[in-house]
């Protein structure tokens, strides 16, 4: 079958490429890295925040 052959030559080739873009795209500096990690412990503190049941306030008598 010539067709399927194709295919996965088409197929190998796509991979090989996708392959190359994500190493490319997968070694960030240590400086966006630390910035990355700040970020998504600022969005987890919000989330708390955010999150927290509420607190029933007693007026003093």
């Amino acid at each position: 079958m010539p067709f399927s052959d194709v295919h996965l030559q088409l197929h190998s080739i796509r991979a090989t490429e996708l392959r190359a873009e994500a190493t490319a795209y997968r070694s960030p500096s240590p400086a966006t890295r630390w910035q990355t990690r700040l970020g998504w412990l600022l969005v987890e503190c919000g989330l708390r925040l955010v999150n927290r049941p509420a607190r029933a306030r007693v007026r003093p008598v």
